[in-house]
């Protein structure tokens, strides 16, 4: 057995070698709590919804069930327990008695589903590797609610305070321990995924319980991005970097545009002007609003830079940036960048 298995932590790592090595880099990612139907919106009214016919789609086959979890692995306080929703595909798993691999996603900051339906690569691998795939949800988003709500959960900083990576990352052990137990794949090797927040929960997790799983592939995971440890400019260098990939002259418009946004807002109904071309429903207040607002933006386009279309955000054709480089380089002008950005 221990022969079958590292043989099958060889496949995996030639696999993920072969990835890496032909696919150009990831940008950087961050996260933010959200709610399971809050999406970003990234250009606003003028941009063009993608047309997807939904039966082309991939359609993933998985059961979903709950797991009571803890509400705290580390105390012996009488707390209340409370419904970890995970979803489950044993379809091309090839059983325990042939140490058939657990491909297990760490769940991110939302609705586990959106997740899952977005995460086409740990699909297509699992029938090459005759995997178990799993999908748990973390904690405090979408179906799993501890004190039985999401009013209830986010009520105080008392009821807040469960939510952690520490926390998120036992109830991953557990679960996997249970699993295993009741499918009898105690020595089936488990291997864990994630992007962003998700990907560094893989990352510590392999970390934290070594002997949980053989081994975690982290997608654009800032495990390290924290304070005094990575320049803060980092993240916006790989964002201004996919930028200028695409078109030095739409890296250089957009350079441009901060100042000038600034020079605008200056004028007289210089606020009111800008609330106008940008269409926004409310009249800004302060230029820092709409800077925020472009920043979010562009961020989340480096983002989902995918060289195909995609939903998972909002719906975007392949290479985003390439295609509003393109608008950029089209029309315009630095002397009007401000109204030319707001018609992008």
């Amino acid at each position: 057995m221990a022969i079958k298995a590292n043989l099958f932590v060889l496949a995996l790592s030639l696999l993920i070698i072969g990835i890496f090595s032909s696919s150009a880099s990831i940008a950087l990612q961050t996260s933010r709590p959200t709610s399971s139907k809050w999406t970003p919106r990234f250009l606003g009214g003028h941009s063009k919804p993608l047309i997807q016919n939904r039966q082309q789609q991939p359609q993933y086959q998985y059961e979903t069930r709950y797991f009571s979890q803890p509400l705290d692995h580390f105390s012996f306080s009488d707390l209340p327990s409370f419904p970890q929703r995970y979803l489950i595909s044993t379809e091309h798993w090839v059983g325990a008695q042939r140490l058939g691999p657990i491909f297990f996603y760490c769940g991110n900051e939302g609705d586990i589903e959106w997740f899952a339906a977005n995460t086409g690569f740990v699909w297509e691998i699992a029938p090459r590797f005759g995997a178990m795939v799993v999908f748990p949800e973390h904690r405090y988003y979408g179906k799993s609610m501890p004190y039985g709500s999401r009013d209830e959960a986010y009520k105080n900083a008392t009821t807040l305070s469960y939510l952690t990576a520490e926390q998120a990352l036992a109830d991953f052990a557990v679960l996997l321990r249970e699993l295993k137990r009741d499918l009898s794949a105690e020595v089936s090797p488990v291997v864990l995924f994630g992007g962003s927040y998700g990907g560094m929960l893989a990352a510590w997790m392999r970390l934290k319980y070594p002997h949980v799983a053989v081994g975690a592939l982290a997608s654009s995971a800032p495990i390290l991005q924290f304070e005094d440890i990575v320049p803060p400019e980092t993240f916006y260098d790989i964002v201004s970097g996919a930028f200028k990939r695409e078109s030095t002259s739409c890296f250089n418009t957009i350079k441009e545009s901060w100042d000038v946004l600034i020079s605008e807002s200056l004028k007289n109904d210089g606020l009111l002007q800008l609330t106008k071309t940008f269409h926004l429903c409310r009249t800004l207040k302060r230029t820092e609003d709409l800077r925020d607002w472009l920043d979010s933006a562009y961020s989340y386009l480096a983002m989902v830079n995918y060289p195909y279309s995609s939903d998972f955000l909002m719906p975007l054709p392949g290479h985003p940036i390439r295609e509003v480089s393109w608008d950029y380089n089209t029309i315009c002008k630095i002397s009007h960048v401000h109204i030319h950005i707001g018609k992008i």
